[in-house]
């Protein structure tokens, strides 16, 4: 119904109905390498922190055996465990996960760092709250590859570039090419992208949060102290001039003078 909405006619695209993490589409099942079916390009928008009941069996599935089994409370990693197993060599994988999928510990944390030490992680995008109909939180776009080239990871915060509607807010069509192009050349721009060092991740104990790599924090103006002094001088100067006339003003009409100026 999404790709419909989107433009995308029914005669493009093939449905299939099943239980992604229980794998449980014909096409999917393929157990030789040689046959099993791969993809230039795949995306997903799998249900937030579903929670899941992996068996023991699911131990050795071909698809989580390397990386371990996502936890029973949410099962972010399992669905893009799922989708990367299926990428070729020279694909690109993009899915929207809940920012937790960036920093939490546990099995997610052993899962986050075999992607990263084994250089599959390639750009992390940080996009603003209230963008989807089914939930507000603000959410982020895993982008990854099996044969990944610079030793880095791209991080992008466009967490505060969005147009702001009444139920939901919005990406307008230059914030999303902004996006894009960043993307594309791996582009660095202060308080929206930066290379991050896989070194520096390693330090930073392989937790991608955003904010520990971009910092949004506007910086204070800084204050000429002479300029300052100056200004202070002068509207000093000003008062005791304007408090001289108003004196003046009120001599001539015989009343008493400003307290402590007699």
């Amino acid at each position: 119904m999404n790709m419909l909405l989107h433009g995308v006619k029914d005669t493009e695209f093939e449905i299939y109905h099943g239980d992604t993490l229980n794998n449980d589409w014909d096409i999917l099942r393929e157990l030789n390498p040689a046959k099993k079916p791969s993809f230039d390009a795949i995306v997903a928008n799998p249900p937030f922190s579903l929670r899941w009941e992996p068996t023991e069996a699911m131990g050795d599935d071909v698809r989580f055996k390397n990386h371990g089994l996502a936890p029973k409370s949410a099962a972010d990693f399992a669905f893009l465990l799922h989708g990367f197993h299926y990428l070729k060599d020279e694909g690109v994988m993009a899915i929207i996960l809940p920012h937790g999928v960036l920093f939490r510990g546990g099995a997610e944390e052993r899962i986050r760092i075999k992607l990263l030490k084994d250089g599959h992680i390639d750009t992390v995008i940080g996009l603003p709250a209230n963008l989807f109909y089914s939930t507000g939180i603000p959410v982020c776009i895993l982008v990854l590859k099996k044969c990944k080239k610079p030793d880095d990871v791209l991080f992008i915060n466009a967490a505060e570039h969005f147009v702001k509607s009444k139920r939901q807010n919005q990406l307008t069509e230059e914030q999303i090419g902004k996006i894009i192009e960043t993307y594309q050349f791996r582009k660095e721009e202060d308080r929206y992208a930066k290379r991050v060092s896989m070194e520096r991740i390693a330090e930073e104990g392989y937790n991608l949060n955003i904010s520990r790599y971009i910092s949004t924090a506007v910086a204070e103006e800084e204050i000429d102290l002479d300029a300052t002094q100056n200004e202070l001088v002068e509207v000093e100067k000003q008062i005791v001039d304007a408090t001289s006339r108003y004196n003046s003003f009120l001599k001539e009409l015989g009343l008493s003078l400003l307290p402590g100026t007699e």
